[in-house]
């Protein structure tokens, strides 16, 4: 009986020590309420089930809203006082305040970031991004609108976080290519597109004000030309975003007014194919999530890694939408 108890034991201990030995590999995102990041949770887990024993686990984590900055930035900092973690990827919600933390800490584990970048300012304080490239995101939802809008229109963008650096990347190629110009801080008539009073909004990562933004500037200008999801938002809450487009839907199938929205989410896509938007352009998350411990381990075992590596876009239209997402 004493033999039994002390093999019990010794096989507790023995599992004990390798559970103490799995290195963490977190991925700290903006929100846990938002599906986009729950896309990349996917891949994180499907590439724990391939790497089952390779000393490593993907760990998925963020703040409970998406609205939270700060705390997404004291899950990053407590995470870095975790002995079993080896390496940290981060979506910053607000890239100033979580590079003010990463200088403050300086990390000895890599960081790298997925999904938002640091400014260029602070891209020093990761080795990798590792998401889409938001630039080009913004410069194709406005080469769809100059193909549906060739004369240009009156035009309102619904951005995140104020200080979100991949949303306002996506803003600036936006406008920059509407304008025909780079450095463009609001269209105020080149080529013919002028931001309305009021615009941008930001929705602060927030499903039900992304809504009722949509729903209030379609209210106080029934001439609107174009409105711009430069992220997904809205369509998160499909229920909401069918009643919110139902009060244009004659004007979005005479193409009077234009939706493009990023993301290509199921609902998203199903409201493409029902009218409520003519483009979506897609992020691939599940890509993000998926790739992105590998090259943490990468990083950890010191193998050269790029600077930038980008997951691509899948452009949807009413025309190509039962082919456009990449498989």
């Amino acid at each position: 009986m004493k033999i039994g108890l002390l093999a019990a034991a010794l096989v507790g201990f023995l599992d004990g020590t390798a559970l103490a030995q799995e290195k963490t590999l977190a991925i700290v995102v903006k929100g846990l309420d938002n599906p986009f990041f729950e896309q990349i949770n996917l891949g994180c887990q499907k590439w724990n089930n391939e790497n089952a024993n390779s000393g490593y686990k993907c760990f998925y984590t963020g703040p409970a809203s998406s609205a939270d900055e700060t705390g997404e930035v004291q899950i990053v900092d407590d995470l870095l006082t975790r002995p079993d973690v080896a390496a940290i990827a981060i979506s910053p919600s607000n890239a100033p305040l979580m590079a003010k933390l990463l200088r403050e800490k300086a990390p000895k584990i890599p960081v790298m970031t997925i999904d938002a970048d640091l400014s260029q300012d602070d891209a020093d304080l990761r080795k990798t991004y590792l998401g889409t490239d938001n630039y080009l995101m913004g410069v194709k939802f406005a080469e769809y609108l100059q193909e549906l809008k060739p004369d240009g229109g009156s035009i309102c963008l619904q951005l995140g976080n104020v200080a979100a650096d991949n949303i306002n990347a996506r803003a600036a190629g936006t406008r920059d290519t509407l304008a025909g110009e780079k450095g463009i801080e609001r269209l105020t008539g080149q080529n013919g597109w002028t931001e309305i009073e009021g615009c941008p909004v930001f929705t602060n990562d927030q499903v039900d004000l992304a809504n009722q933004q949509m729903a209030d500037t379609f209210t106080a200008n029934p001439d609107l030309d174009a409105f711009v999801l430069e992220g997904g938002w809205a369509q998160f809450a499909p229920q909401a975003y069918a009643q919110v487009t139902g009060q244009v839907m004659d004007k979005l199938d005479a193409k009077e007014l234009i939706i493009v929205a990023g993301d290509t989410l199921p609902p998203q896509i199903e409201a493409l194919k029902a009218g409520r938007s003519h483009v979506q352009v897609g992020q691939r998350p599940f890509e993000m999530g998926y790739r992105a411990p590998s090259v943490m381990v990468d990083l950890i075992e010191g193998k050269a890694v790029k600077p930038v590596i980008y997951t691509g876009l899948d452009e949807c239209t009413q025309e190509n939408v039962d082919t456009c997402i990449a498989q």
